[in-house]
């Protein structure tokens, strides 16, 4: 009896190894057909003013992801402008305001009266953060990251080409 039951304990232990060996993989490979996860400096940013409104005018998940919608679309267009205008400032702006009063009105529909008050108040705080955007400074920052990269752990220690030290 003592045998019966070590033998099924022994397969019982067995069989838990072999379904532990079969599962997936914690690491998976990326499918190249898909898009990556990273966001494009345009989306980052109608990511980052998103959610500075949603913390601003405490909105909902209905209206955090309707305003999400509206400003990547609004910042997509804004990028677009400033990429087809680049040098003349005043045609710039000029396009540029009218976006952002195509999203003014847009935002008036998903918000709340005193929520939309708030927003109108600080709507030129929100407008200058999405006009602000620079694509040469993004290009230059990372370029300078590349050609000069920060060391993992600094530690005192710097990034420079070896010295050869002359036998004597």
């Amino acid at each position: 009896m003592k045998k019966i039951l070590a033998l099924a304990s022994a397969l019982l232990l067995t069989s838990f190894g072999v379904y532990a060996q079969q599962r997936a993989p914690l690491v998976t490979k990326q499918d190249a057909t898909k898009p990556s996860s990273r966001l494009s400096p345009g989306q980052q940013r109608a990511q980052d003013l998103s959610y500075q409104m949603t913390r601003d005018l405490r909105l909902n998940g209905y209206q955090k992801s309707r305003v999400q919608a509206i400003n990547e679309d609004k910042q997509a267009r804004i990028i677009a402008i400033i990429q087809q205008n680049a040098g003349n400032d005043k045609l710039i702006k000029d396009q540029c305001d009218i976006v952002c009063r195509e999203r003014d009105k847009e935002l008036q529909s998903v918000l709340s009266t005193d929520q939309y008050s708030n927003y109108y108040g600080s709507r030129r705080e929100y407008n200058a953060f999405s006009m602000n955007y620079n694509i040469q400074t993004t290009n230059d920052a990372f370029v300078k990251s590349v050609k000069d990269p920060a060391p993992a752990s600094s530690k005192g220690a710097t990034i420079g080409p070896a010295t050869a030290t002359k036998a004597k």
